[in-house]
């Protein structure tokens, strides 16, 4: 047990020293801010203040874990070696940087309260983020800060049994569309294929009618390939299904259609399922919960995990619906445009609420990568996207963490615009479980 002494234990305080000591570094810890406490114990301390107390283990404190609400902020981006860091402490301190204060920082999002330019969905621009300013979007800086600490750790407190934390991988996938063409209405089926028609999309006029006439499998039919190769590399796998109304931006297959929900409950069976909010439940909590209940209703079972279309919610607004509706683990902290790390962490952590100054509920797992980012966004080729892959897979797998994937069904059908893709799916479970 380490002790940490600071001159106040605020909320912002005990939740990154946890999130660091505990859940990155599997160390516990407990506070005081009693000197003579802090002075007695005879176990491993730090000293968290503003100035060191004799050769105790010090390291200087910022003011941002000690402040309410959300400030303007001066950020001054140095190097920790080679590494990006920011808030510099002082030459008594055992570390330069107060990798407390700026993780807090980065994990709470507290960029996303401050103004910021939206883009076209009305997102958090990655473009807008330290980490993207100062090039450390595809490094989980706040994991490689830890671990560098830890070595001095382990150099100050050699009789101390340090333990190390295992490597994870979980893959999601998000089903926005269950089936390119089988299981719509007539009308969006007719309306479909006379679209096609008058913009010469001749392949797709003839795929369309095979599958209709039962004579094609439906190309974004690939759930048993990916239940196959959940079970082969056994892996964790999570899909989100989108059971919202129709709108230009949910085309899903309608929820009251009964092959849809039998695959929902044949995908209960053999794997873990979660909701994938409509793109207008952002700031929309009615229709959350009404999505959320016709999911329960279609399994038999409460939602417990989620991520929303589009990547589309707000700070804290969506979160803190979501935790209205009891829901555990949300799994949207990631960008749509950019690989890397949006909380530049690759550790689950529960989500902070700057409006109320409190650790939550909501557990936060974020991605590294999406497969429409590197495709529509990115434009590499999948080749290309598995090197990307691994450099990320590395970058995790060098801290311990936790990689997670976003994929969806119809990447895997080798269809269009996927056309060449299907491969890269197996490909990248075999460098991610490695």
């Amino acid at each position: 047990m380490f002790l940490i002494y600071t001159s106040k234990i605020t909320p912002r305080v005990r939740y990154i020293f946890k999130h660091i000591f505990t859940r990155i570094l599997m160390i516990p810890v407990d506070f005081t801010v009693k000197i003579e406490e802090f002075e007695k114990y005879d176990g491993p301390k730090l000293n968290y203040t503003k100035s060191p107390m004799g050769n105790d283990f010090f390291i200087k404190s910022h003011e941002i874990l000690f402040e309410q609400g959300v400030n303007d902020l001066e950020i001054s981006m140095q190097n920790w070696d080679d590494i990006p860091c920011f808030f510099s402490t002082s030459k008594k301190s055992a570390i330069p940087f107060d990798i407390f204060a700026a993780s807090f920082v980065l994990i709470s999002r507290y960029e996303e309260y401050l103004p910021h330019v939206k883009d076209i969905h009305g997102r958090y621009a990655a473009n807008q983020s330290l980490a993207y300013k100062y090039r450390f979007l595809e490094k989980p800086v706040v994991d490689i800060w830890a671990y560098k600490f830890l070595k001095i750790l382990q150099e100050q407190f050699q009789e101390y049994p340090f333990q190390k934390r295992s490597y994870r991988y979980i893959s999601t996938i998000d089903i926005d569309n269950a089936f390119a063409y089988k299981h719509k209405s007539l009308l969006r089926s007719v309306g479909g294929l006379v679209k096609d028609i008058f913009s010469l999309k001749i392949l797709e006029v003839i795929y369309r009618l095979l599958v209709l006439l039962n004579l094609r499998v439906d190309p974004f039919d690939t759930f048993q390939k990916l239940l196959r190769l959940k079970k082969e590399h056994n892996i964790q796998t999570i899909f989100f299904f989108l059971i919202g109304n129709y709108t230009s931006f949910d085309t899903n297959v309608s929820a009251s259609k009964q092959k849809f929900r039998l695959l929902i409950k044949e995908m209960v069976d053999y794997a873990t399922v979660g909701l994938h909010p409509s793109y207008f439940t952002m700031q929309d909590a009615i229709h959350l919960k009404k999505e959320k209940e016709r999911l329960e209703n279609i399994t038999n079972m409460s939602v417990k995990r989620s991520r929303q279309h589009y990547l589309r919610f707000s700070l804290p607004e969506t979160y803190q619906s979501l935790i209205d509706l009891e829901i555990e683990e949300d799994y949207s902290m990631g960008y749509a445009s950019h690989v890397g790390f949006r909380a530049s962490t690759c550790t689950p952590f529960y989500f902070y609420d700057l409006d109320f100054e409190i650790q939550t509920p909501l557990k936060v797992f974020p991605f590294a990568i999406m497969d429409t980012t590197l495709n529509d966004y990115l434009k590499l080729t999948p080749k290309q996207s598995l090197g990307k892959i691994k450099e990320l897979k590395d970058e995790v797998k060098a801290v311990e963490g936790t990689f997670i994937t976003l994929f969806h069904n119809e990447s895997l059908s080798d269809y269009l615009r996927w056309n060449g893709w299907k491969r890269l799916y197996e490909s990248m479970l075999k460098i991610a479980t490695h």
